[in-house]
């Protein structure tokens, strides 16, 4: 995510705090197009080590990507959105495993 310029990227460790997963990874793009790239960088990667998402939700025009892959889910936002939302204030009780800024 980082070599496609993704913004704020967040690593949470969420074991302990919930049973949906073991990470969430959030990050933001600069525009549903830097969104949409991102989004296909990251599946074009897992793919190399045969990793494939259980799920994908939502559209670049929505603000708001989400892929499963089970024990690691991945939220890629635009920043309005992702200020709205405020995931990082649900999850607070989390391990910040990670945060480039």
């Amino acid at each position: 995510m980082a070599d496609k310029l993704a913004e704020d990227i967040l690593l949470l460790d969420i074991r302990g705090v919930s049973d949906v997963a073991d990470y969430f990874v959030m990050c933001s793009g600069t525009s549903e197009r830097h969104v949409h790239a991102l989004s296909e960088q990251l599946s074009e990667e897992l793919v190399k080590v045969d990793v494939r998402p259980r799920h994908i939700e939502g559209v670049e025009s929505s603000g708001w990507l989400l892929a499963d892959y089970g024990s690691v889910v991945v939220h890629i936002f635009l920043p309005l959105t992702r200020s709205y939302y405020k995931l990082e204030q649900l999850w607070k009780d989390a391990r910040t495993v990670v945060r480039m800024l």
